[in-house]
């Protein structure tokens, strides 16, 4: 078990949250959320030892082992992977070093026996013997072939690196294990292996994760944080979700009913209060209307962007026709004789196992790429509106957010452009920010705004919710939804994929896989089961 008790974080004068006190125990999964700058990732670090509180105490039960998902991906570049990985035990690794050590000794003594001996029983009771294949055997799970298990750390790719650091995380079966964003760069299969791992653990989880799928899927209770202070509630993220928004229209009806019973009052005290016949009920009456009170709503640090799409005009019948469309890069094709006709109501969600393929099939789509072959029809009354995933080149010049907008819009006025950024968080002081200076989620969010200016009736979508908090994630996945016109996209966000898409595509090298099905059900279909056996016996 692992509890904090009148924990408290402040910089100077402002407070991140005040007097928690909460209890994670064995076999639970706490799901810790709340807006971007909460304190989320801090709470993890302050839990793991990384970040002193201000005041209070973190206690652990002695005896229990901690394991943190290490976000220094540079950390271990010297290592090879499986040693990395046997690392996360970091008893167990001392041990097999310091054995290692006694028996490379050219002068091994009675003492070193001894040592040896104390070391073994150890390494026995520890299950010592099982490392190496309970590390493999974990990385073959996060997709991280046998082929790369003795290569350098550093020698990996950058999401082969966090699937190396996750498995050091997840080794050695933890008392309390801390996850910082642990579906970050996993592909739907690994995700989906991670799920069930957690859902198989005993011992005591707290993750923090924008993935509301997977928050529903392993959590048994969410840790929010808003107000200041945290609220332990039980049951998955969609759960917290819908009681929150059922407590917030609650309290907001009862405030309602309160404020048209104070203005009944009121009027009823103006009118006769002067009135000698009425007036002993007058006076009754403003005694009850002291007593009124409104229940007080804090200002949640939560905001919810107002996201809507608004096409100038109606898409016709004739939308997108694309024939033999093939692509390659340094000689190997990502994808080959892709064809497709897509109709007025599709929201085709794209899957690949390369995510290259997708992002650059958007980009031919958009113009900005030449196919090796194939042709891409456009119908002549769609106006496609594109959020690429990589919007570096839209943020290489300093300007203010009202000028960045501004070379976008037809509409030059400054109250118009403010009003789409608005919808997207930013007013005051924050619109005259310089672009060139933006976080991630605060460029995605001018991104969107762009989108919503330029009114198209296509939306083409590639991995819209990176870098979005839950609640941008939300409004945006909504909007989706409402948006009547075509939409082609792609997602690591299972929720999001399930919700929009009516019609499912799988680039691959030799041809498509074109279903017109759920995100769900394509997962679930016999053929990409097939596939998946196929990939994993191979």
């Amino acid at each position: 078990m692992i509890a904090v008790s009148n924990l408290s974080l402040r910089y100077g004068k402002r407070s991140l949250f005040e007097d928690v006190n909460l209890k994670f125990t064995s076999g639970n999964c706490y799901g810790v959320i709340g807006a971007n700058g909460a304190g989320k990732s801090t709470f993890l670090k302050i839990l793991s030892g990384e970040v002193d509180q201000t005041t209070g105490e973190v206690s652990i039960t002695p005896g229990e082992r901690m394991a943190v998902l290490k976000q220094n991906h540079y950390e271990f570049d010297a290592f090879p992977v499986l040693q990395t990985v046997m690392m996360g035990h970091q008893k167990l690794w001392q041990i097999i070093r310091e054995k290692e050590e006694i028996y490379a000794k050219p002068d091994f003594s009675d003492a070193d026996g001894i040592r040896a001996s104390e070391l073994e029983a150890e390494f026995a009771e520890m299950e010592g013997w099982n490392a190496e294949s309970d590390a493999a055997s974990l990385l073959s799970g996060l997709g991280i072939e046998e082929e790369y298990h003795h290569r350098l750390l550093g020698d990996l790719s950058g999401n082969q690196k966090v699937r190396v650091l996750l498995a050091q995380a997840l080794y050695g079966n933890p008392d309390i294990l801390l996850l910082d964003e642990p579906t970050n760069d996993l592909d739907v299969h690994t995700i989906a292996w991670l799920e069930d791992f957690l859902a198989d653990f005993k011992n005591t989880v707290i993750v923090v994760s924008h993935d509301r799928h997977f928050l529903d899927t392993v959590c048994t209770h969410i840790v929010d944080i808003d107000f200041g202070k945290m609220k332990l509630f039980t049951g998955n993220y969609t759960f917290w979700y819908e009681s929150s928004q059922l407590i917030l229209r609650q309290l907001s009806d009862k405030n309602a009913k309160v404020e048209d019973k104070r203005k009944q009052l009121q009027e009823f005290i103006a009118r006769f209060s002067a009135n000698a016949s009425k007036s002993r009920q007058a006076t009754s009456r403003k005694k009850l209307l002291d007593k009124l009170n409104l229940e007080e709503m804090q200002p949640s640090t939560r905001k919810y962007p107002a996201i809507i799409f608004k096409p100038e005009r109606e898409p016709g019948d004739q939308i997108l026709q694309v024939n033999d469309l093939s692509y390659q890069v340094a000689g190997k094709f990502l994808f080959s004789q892709v064809t497709f006709n897509m109709k007025k109501d599709d929201k085709i969600a794209f899957v690949a196992k390369d995510h290259n393929a997708i992002s650059s099939l958007f980009e031919i789509l958009a113009g900005h790429l030449k196919p090796v072959s194939g042709t891409v029809e456009w119908g002549v009354t769609i106006r496609q509106a594109y959020l690429p995933a990589d919007n570096t080149n839209f943020f290489k010049e300093s300007l203010n957010l009202i000028d960045w907008l501004r070379q976008y819009s037809t509409d030059q006025d400054e109250t118009y452009i403010r009003g789409f950024l608005g919808k997207m968080l930013f007013s005051g002081e924050e619109t005259l920010k310089k672009s060139s200076v933006l976080s991630g989620g605060e460029k995605m969010r001018c991104m969107i705004s762009r989108m919503m200016l330029h009114a198209g009736n296509l939306l083409v979508l590639d991995e819209p919710t990176n870098h979005l908090d839950l609640e941008s994630i939300t409004s945006f996945n909504n909007a989706i939804i409402d948006f009547k016109g075509p939409v082609l996209f792609t997602s690591h966000d299972h929720h999001f994929m399930q919700t929009v898409a009516n019609r499912v595509i799988e680039l691959t090298p030799n041809g498509i896989i074109d279903r017109q099905t759920s995100y769900d059900e394509y997962l679930s279909s016999e053929l990409v089961s097939e596939r998946r056996a196929g990939l994993m016996v191979s």
